[in-house]
């Protein structure tokens, strides 16, 4: 390939900027913020952008241009940087995210297909075999989980094709948002559905379990490192960026800006037309569907706005209810038949083969299709133990997005461990680097470690404190299991390698 031809191919400090924006803004946590949190959620992903997101995706690039040539992804950083116990656990617990991820949302995936049906959320209503409920849908969930694995295992790139157009119809919702909120503040004469009341609105959450309740606000940051998620990307990026010495730190740091005030203009947009207290403090509005309703408000509140009947205003809230539902399935049906695969292959190919007990290791065709169907087998045993474990929807959801949102943000503490040893190695060739002092590095890493760290300590202990002693234990639950998994595979890999090195040397 000629150098013209490789130049041309290069990212620019735009399309960095919008290849990072696309990767990590995600649409619902924008409603589930507003949900948990009202105005009051602005600062925190403020304060989590520049202590969390700013200094962690820099991290990631440095990394990413080191070890550009390895195959094995996260593991190959921190497995040449502190050692390669360290790496598999870290990388195990990053897989098991997934997993998580998994349990979520194949019970989930329900709410915005009843949307996409029905123009609102029914699923509470729902039966199955007798079962209602969180049941049925752990049970719908258990059947999607082998329909997707029994099609991945296939290989049918066409489905990933179709579910793609997931991601430009959420793309799109972000703009009716926009076009949706500023329309209805001129519709109704600039006057706010969520009224801003002084510093108190920014400072003070409307949701009654969060008055005064330091612990219960320190748990949101969770909320908004997840809503972060994703950066981990980028470090794939800086050998593919134009001038990646000054465009890399600058276009990282310009998308942590744009990201930041994109989430919190986000969520003051809810606000002008969504009240709180009338909207989201309802018996049956939850986690699961906060989306949905703040979707289908837009459409009534749009309807009303401009002097529509009530009928006419209610059609308008199911039929953007439904362009919601069929935008969000579409979307997790697409991440769904990705994340089935990719995690597992990357955590198998960059890991030494001995680990995997059996056929475990095994990729036929470019699918580790034994260690998709023990995949599978271990989600539906998740999902159906967490849906008969509770019984309100509410309780339900909560569980499901607490688990998620801690085992999705715990590996982000174990990459960012691995900074300093990476950068106290001199060997490791660094052609990229913005940390330019080992102190720096240190300080940055212990700011990362501690935002996440507490975190994540606060989300669990605070369903506790609350009474919910399920969602703590569940939050716990997943990632001390894979954990424990992680930590038997690893020692019967030394033992069999300690076995195979003495009988060598014999």
């Amino acid at each position: 390939m000629s150098s013209s031809e490789g130049s041309a191919k290069k990212l620019t400090l735009v399309s960095l900027v919008l290849m990072i924006f696309t990767s990590v803004y995600g649409f619902n946590n924008i409603p589930r913020s507003f949900y948990k949190m009202g105005y009051a959620a602005i600062p925190w992903f403020i304060l989590s952008g520049i202590t969390f997101f700013l200094p962690f995706a820099l991290m990631m690039a440095e990394f990413g241009a080191a070890f550009k040539n390895e195959k094995g992804g996260i593991y190959s950083w921190m497995e040449k940087s502190i050692g390669a116990k360290f790496a598999f656990m870290a990388t195990f617990m990053w897989y098991a995210s997934y997993v998580i991820w998994m349990v979520n949302v194949g019970s989930g995936i329900w709410v915005p297909i009843s949307n996409a049906i029905f123009g609102q959320d029914t699923t509470k209503n729902w039966s199955l075999f007798g079962f209602a409920g969180p049941k049925a849908l752990g049970i719908l969930g258990v059947l999607w989980i082998l329909f997707v694995t029994v099609t991945s295992t296939k290989g049918l790139d066409k489905i990933k094709k179709v579910t793609s157009l997931g991601g430009t119809a959420v793309a799109a919702l972000n703009i009716i948002v926009w076009i949706g909120a500023i329309a209805v503040l001129i519709g109704n004469h600039g006057q706010l559905a969520q009224p801003i009341e002084g510093l108190k609105s920014f400072t003070q959450s409307p949701n009654p379990k969060f008055v005064g309740n330091t612990i219960v606000s320190l748990a949101f940051i969770v909320y908004a490192i997840f809503a972060y998620g994703g950066i981990e990307v980028v470090g794939g990026l800086v050998d593919q960026t134009e001038n990646a010495e000054k465009t890399f730190p600058k276009g990282v740091a310009i998308s942590a800006a744009v990201i930041a005030i994109g989430y919190s203009a986000g969520i003051f947009l809810v606000g002008i037309f969504t009240n709180w207290a009338n909207v989201m403090n309802l018996k049956d509005v939850n986690l699961g569907n906060a989306a949905y309703v703040v979707m289908s408000n837009l459409g009534y509140s749009l309807g009303t706005a401009f002097g529509a009947s009530q009928a006419t205003a209610t059609a308008m809230a199911h039929g953007v209810a439904r362009f919601v539902g069929l935008s969000m399935f579409l979307a997790l049906a697409g991440a769904f038949f990705t994340l089935m695969f990719s995690p597992l292959k990357q955590l198998i190919e960059g890991t030494p083969k001995e680990l995997w007990p059996g056929k475990m290791g095994e990729v036929k065709n470019g699918m580790p299709i034994n260690a998709m169907w023990l995949q599978a087998i271990v989600v539906c045993v998740m999902i159906l133990m967490v849906a008969f474990g509770g019984d309100s929807m509410t309780k339900f959801f909560d569980i499901l997005v607490a688990m998620t949102n801690v085992a999705m943000t715990l590996p982000y503490m174990f990459i960012a461990m691995a900074f300093p040893a990476f950068k106290k190695k001199t060997e490791i060739h660094k052609p990229f680097e913005v940390f330019k002092t080992q102190a720096s590095a240190n300080i940055w890493t212990i700011v990362v470690v501690l935002t996440v760290g507490f975190a994540n300590v606060f989300s669990i202990i605070e369903p506790a404190i609350d009474g919910n002693m399920s969602i703590t234990i569940w939050s716990i639950a997943g990632p001390i299991f894979f954990a424990v998994v992680a930590y038997l595979m690893y020692n019967a890999y030394e033992k069999k390698d300690k076995k195979h090195l003495t009988s060598h040397d014999a």
